[in-house]
């Protein structure tokens, strides 16, 4: 076994391997960026090295460095988690050529694997089931026009080389295809530096079937349960649970074997995952299934096949790396039990999921037991940097059923509170609770399908949140002038308690919500106690404030509410979600979006291209540029018609949430022809 590992990644999977090797007595070597100097990965290592600035290119992504890292500090083996250099298979060569072990599979393997079309190919020839669809080489416009007319509409267009929904486009019919195509070869070159591209019939409601599968240089491979990715949003997954519901014994053991016979035609060894459509139910007839692509990885959601097998794939993946044998024969692998993962980003699912970035300012997480895991790779107050994936953590729970394990997972997101930034924890509570899922009635659409109401904010506790505000800000005003220099509590001229000759104690709270919608309130005290008149009720409000926790009572019931008290406002965490308010001093004007706000960069990102040249007429809704972030791509629209005078900012530049990206002048006013 190894004495010392270094792990070729950040984050929570950094995080995860260095806990296991750390349980098996191997000394562990982290990397970081500049974004990364004070990550929780950096700190929970042996020792660190220093890469470069934030961009992967210029960090995670620099191979040599890495490896020359590796030989002088003496570590025997690489684990390269997930992204970055885990499928890359010059840097797998590489690790060879130096001497270190490379916990993943062979080079080979990769590059067999590395091209979804030549994947296709091999499955082919190994009797895998396939999707029908064009792989070949010939990569010209017009070969890509007819093939797909062979195939038919609708179709599906991938990233040859890629993963993670990225490269990937639907296509509903011929006038949409040429669009697609040159939109997924330039996110598909941007992401994984080549524009290859295939095509294959899109399958309406399928399910997103995945086989967890290890194999070791002794010729032993086996599968591990078979887990359920269907629910995803921009084709990349959001739940993730194991097994997956409702499928025969005899369709397991089908699918498990065609997945080991796909890693037994490329020589796998290691960690891999063979991902499978599993076609909609016809009457009378056992469901089809077709291979999709193999990840040469461990995947994201492989703590869900640990807690239904007890195993650590972790330690696996260094067992089989180090020369050993696989710990389980096949008929050894029991299932017990059923877990589901959740994956809490920092994004925002009522504005297209745009991904934000910023200081993680609160954060408590549920209470981790038996039931409860949670992978994360930060920390209250860490910044969530816009160079890198968007997670703050992934949530895994499990129990003894399906419907037990998914009540953890209920209360668990329940209990979550994050603080600072946007995110999807009231979205993953709405798929968690919604009666197609708990009946497990959902197939790869299912978002698209429920989007109302699982994106929906329908807020249905917001005059409560926003009395507690109110209350909260009352408390924090009675604390600040108890501090002031030169208080003197006898005097009412240095009171906040709203003193008043002869009448009760008046006090007026204006706030701003998460919509910027400005609300005030008047309220009146007597005895320590207010009363405020909200949508023509009477609420009775008291209570305290310590730390993070508000004791409070509201018409006569009492609880206890975290509130986080960050720079310029207030979070009031409730069992329907979290509410933002901040106050507002003085008159408030209610901030609409404008025209130009369209023109604005929704995000800290990079500016891609630019679709259009100055001085072109442009219609309503037409692209004018296209930015990425966080691994999405987002393209700026007109929002009307008129004629591009300037860009403020080049391909290749990076750009802040908020700025003007370009100047769009009215049609009329450069008089131009309709």
């Amino acid at each position: 076994m190894f004495n010392k590992l270094l792990i070729a990644n950040r984050g929570e999977i950094a995080c995860r391997v260095i806990r296991t090797a750390r349980d098996m007595g191997i000394k562990t070597v982290a990397v970081y960026s500049d974004a990364d100097r004070d990550a929780r990965h950096v700190a929970l290592a042996d020792e660190s090295f220093y890469l470069g600035e934030s961009a992967p290119a210029s960090s995670y992504l620099r191979g040599e460095l890495i490896i020359d890292i590796a030989k002088k500090c003496g570590a025997e083996a690489i684990h390269p988690g997930y992204g970055f250099l885990s499928e890359n298979a010059e840097f797998a060569r590489a690790c060879e050529a130096n001497g270190i072990a490379f916990v993943g599979p062979g080079s080979d393997a990769i590059d067999a694997m590395g091209s979804k079309s030549a994947a296709k190919l091999i499955m082919e020839k190994a009797g895998v089931p396939l999707v029908p669809g064009y792989h070949g080489d010939d990569q010209t416009d017009a070969t890509l026009l007819t093939e797909a007319k062979k195939i038919g509409y609708p179709l599906l267009i991938k990233a040859a080389y890629g993963g993670g929904g990225k490269g990937m486009r639907i296509v509903e019919g011929e006038s949409e295809l040429k669009a697609a195509i040159d939109s997924a070869r330039r996110e598909a070159a941007s992401s994984f530096g080549n524009d290859k591209l295939l095509m294959e019939r899109y399958l309406r409601q399928p399910r997103h079937v995945e086989v967890q599968v290890f194999a070791d240089s002794h010729g032993n491979c086996v599968y591990l349960s078979d887990r359920d990715c269907s629910i995803q949003r921009r084709h990349q997954k959001v739940v993730e649970e194991a097994p997956a519901p409702g499928l025969p014994d005899s369709l397991r053991r089908q699918m498990g074997e065609a997945a080991v016979a796909a890693a037994k035609a490329i020589d796998y060894r290691g960690a891999g995952t063979v991902e499978f459509l599993l076609d909609a139910p016809q009457p009378g007839k056992e469901r089809s299934f077709f291979f999709m692509e193999m990840n040469t990885r461990l995947q994201v959601e492989h703590p869900v096949t640990e807690m239904v097998t007890g195993q650590d794939l972790v330690k696996w993946q260094l067992l089989v790396a180090s020369g050993s044998v696989l710990p389980l024969e096949q008929h050894e692998i029991q299932i017990h039990g059923h877990s589901f993962e959740v994956r809490i980003y920092a994004e925002d699912p009522n504005n297209e999921f745009l991904p934000a970035s910023g200081k993680l300012t609160f954060l408590r997480e549920p209470e981790p037991s038996r039931h409860v895991r949670i992978d994360s790779g930060v920390r209250e107050n860490d910044v969530i940097s816009n160079y890198y994936d968007p997670m703050i953590a992934k949530l895994i729970v499990w129990d003894e059923s399906r419907p037990r394990a998914l009540a953890r997972l209920s209360r668990a997101l329940g209990d979550y509170r994050v603080g600072g930034l946007k995110h999807n924890i009231e979205f993953l509570s709405n798929i968690a609770e919604h009666p197609a899922f708990s009946d497990a009635n959902f197939s790869t659409d299912f978002i698209g399908r429920y989007g109302d109401a699982l994106i929906g904010d329908s807020r249905d506790e917001a005059d409560t949140a926003f009395a507690l505000a109110v209350l909260t800000q009352l408390k924090l005003r009675e604390a600040d002038a108890q501090d002031a220099p030169g208080h003197d509590p006898f005097s009412p001229w240095s009171s906040l308690k709203g003193f008043r000759l002869s009448s009760p104690r008046r006090h007026s709270v204006t706030l701003l919500d998460d919509a910027h919608q400005s609300r005030s309130a008047e309220l009146t005290e007597s005895s320590g106690r207010y009363q405020l008149r909200l949508n023509d009720k009477l609420i009775e409000l008291g209570g305290s404030i310590e730390d993070c926790e508000l004791k409070c009572e509201i018409n006569g019931h009492r609880m206890k509410v975290t509130v986080s008290l960050e720079e310029g406002g207030l979070t009031v965490f409730l069992s329907s979600g979290s509410y933002h308010f901040r106050e507002v001093l003085g008159q408030v004007l209610e901030e609409t979006a404008s025209s130009e706000d369209k023109l604005k960069a929704p995000m800290n990102g990079t500016v891609v291209t630019h679709l259009v040249a100055v001085g072109d007429k442009v219609a309503a809704g037409q692209g004018l540029l296209v930015m990425e972030a966080m691994k999405m791509e987002y393209t700026i629209e007109a929002p009307f018609d008129g004629v591009v005078s300037e860009f403020f900012f080049a391909p290749g530049e990076l750009v802040s949430d908020g700025t003007l990206l370009l100047a769009l002048e009215p049609a009329d006013s450069k008089e131009v022809e309709a």
